[in-house]
Formats: C-alpha cells, structure tokens, sequence
C-alpha cells in the first residue's frame, strides 16, 4: 500500500532505465536512435518514459516454446 503523496514515476533517466531493464547503455541509446524507445530532452538531462520501457521488453519477449511473441 503506498503512503499519501507517493507515486509512480512516468520516466527515468538513462542510468535508471539500464538498471531497470538489465540493458547496456549504449543498447538504450541505439533503441532510442531506432525509434524503439520513446525519449525526451528536459533541460540537459535525457528521460524515457515507463511505458516505452514496458512496451519494447513485451515486444521482445520469448515464449516457452522459443518462438517470439508476435507484435
């Protein structure tokens, strides 16, 4: 349960997507490069939303079976 006023942040910046998703962060720059990860510039800091991150892993997820999830 979470306590008044908290909340799940919408985006992260770069070193927390990698941790997040166990990804380098030169592959989060190259996804981002293709258009995979949805990215934003505020100020001098980069951030990408939770949802892209959730989005591309999903898309990419293996199934049992060794074939890929169809998008």
């Amino acid at each position: 349960m979470r306590a008044l006023g908290q909340f799940d942040p919408i985006s992260v910046r770069i070193p927390d997507a990698v941790r997040m998703t166990g990804l380098s962060r030169s592959k989060i720059y190259l996804l981002i490069a293709a258009g995979d990860l949805e990215a934003a510039k505020v100020g001098r800091s980069t951030v990408i939303t939770i949802e892209s991150l959730k989005a591309v892993i999903q898309a990419r997820r293996i199934l049992p079976s060794g074939r890929r999830k169809s998008r």
